[in-house]
């Protein structure tokens, strides 16, 4: 394992016959915050089918760059969002 990456938290699960502490709860709410932003950004970058497909171009790196277009069109369509707006 890498010096730079962590091992992601994990939520606090409810011990047999008693309740989790206020702390815990707090814990397991932030971390369920910070979860969903995540997911939502990695299906964010899923929807260009590129990233979800197979890619089977063997050329060197072509796999990386359709990546960070993938990311860069998802970072753009969410700053030129509009806000309030349900589809």
């Amino acid at each position: 394992m890498s010096r730079r990456s962590r091992r992601p938290a994990r939520r606090k699960k409810r011990p047999p016959g008693r309740e989790l502490t206020a702390a815990e709860k707090r814990a397991n709410r932030e971390l369920g915050r910070i979860r969903v932003r995540v997911e939502h950004a990695i299906a964010g970058v899923k929807r260009s089918r590129v990233v979800k497909d197979v890619f089977r171009n063997k050329k060197p790196g072509s796999s990386d760059v359709s990546m960070e277009v993938a990311s860069g069109l998802h970072n753009l369509r969410v700053t030129h969002r509009k806000r309030g707006s349900k589809r």
